[in-house]
């Protein structure tokens, strides 16, 4: 990505606090709710209870403003796949198989045909990260909700010694894979700057053959097909690259994360950086720019897991603590 001059001549820049997001003031307001009920997490990715013999987990997510894309262009076919995708990908990330979902739909007015699109959705991604649906509700709820919400929770299991251990160690590879687009987080930036000039319905520059919305509405890819090879190849940590961007790098400990052979970025990053003048730590610190999952493990063991996955060697981990990436230090 080429960080731009701001010289005038592409509108004001865009960032994701001005746009409403404060990824910092977010997480921090989860530690205090946390903190007031007295939780210890056992993960940085799901909450764990001990069950005898394995874990019982649980983590919970929604699809976040991606469904005012949906809504725009009246598609709601996708965004079920999202909601399934952001939980599991959560769960993965832990060491954890997901087994069951419920999903929860708060709308202003009953609409059979948004709830029979979104049920469409939502069956892809049960069969696609071979889930179990157990259940859920749709609450109407026209004082409380102007147009609808959708969001869902996902219970999986895990044996005790399967959980990853959630640290790096210094001298251990990175590991990163592919995303497909832009999944379901940074949305509210990605928006504000895809509409600044164009609409919904306008051809996707790169891609004509499809329109801005239908691109932004690509849904999350699942990983749940990666846990078997994780589990295999000794993976010590792994990141589910979302809210935040690559700063949840850190979220597998104090470490230095060299990233010095990035997967590429899809075309889609490029155009909302184009269109919103967001600078380069603006985007790294949004979007999964292109890697939407990425483990840390002995680099003697990286190469074998490669051969089973799609995935690439894209950096090291070393002392220190920051995230380096692009000619970037996060921190």
């Amino acid at each position: 990505m080429t960080d731009h001059a701001d010289d005038g001549t592409d509108g004001e820049r865009l960032t994701y606090a001005d746009t409403g997001v404060d990824i910092e003031a977010s997480e921090d307001a989860t530690a205090a709710l946390l903190e007031a009920f007295g939780s210890d997490l056992t993960t940085e990715y799901a909450g764990l209870v001990d069950i005898g013999d394995r874990y019982l987990a649980l983590a919970t997510d929604g699809v976040g403003t991606k469904l005012l894309v949906a809504e725009a262009i009246e598609d709601f076919s996708t965004i079920g796949v999202d909601c399934i995708a952001m939980n599991v990908n959560d769960l993965v990330a832990a060491g954890v198989e997901p087994v069951a979902f419920v999903d929860y739909l708060a709308i202003d007015e009953p609409d059979d045909d948004l709830t029979n699109e979104i049920g469409e959705g939502l069956a892809v991604g049960l069969d696609e990260a071979d889930l179990t649906l157990l259940g859920g509700e749709t609450a109407v709820m026209p004082e409380v909700v102007s147009g609808f919400d959708l969001a869902g929770t996902c219970a999986g299991l895990a044996g005790k010694d399967e959980i990853f251990e959630g640290e790096t160690r210094v001298g251990d590879a990175l590991v990163g894979f592919p995303s497909n687009g832009i999944h379901s987080n940074g949305l509210t930036l990605a928006r504000e700057a895809a509409t600044r000039d164009h609409d919904y319905t306008d051809p996707f520059p790169p891609n004509p053959d499809v329109t801005i919305g239908e691109e932004l509405l690509r849904p999350t890819r699942i990983y749940t097909d990666l846990l078997e090879p994780m589990r295999a190849h000794g993976v010590h940590a792994a990141a589910h690259v979302t809210g935040g961007g690559w700063t949840n790098l850190a979220r597998m400990g104090d470490r230095r994360y060299v990233v010095d052979d990035p997967l590429p970025a899809q075309p889609i990053f490029e155009f909302v950086q184009e269109e919103g003048n967001v600078t380069d730590e603006e985007m790294h610190r949004t979007f999964n720019m292109g890697t939407g999952f990425v483990v840390a493990l002995p680099e003697a063991q990286s190469e074998s897991l490669i051969a089973e996955t799609d995935g690439q060697v894209i950096g090291r981990v070393e002392e220190g603590e920051a995230v380096e990436i692009r000619g970037l230090s996060l921190s």
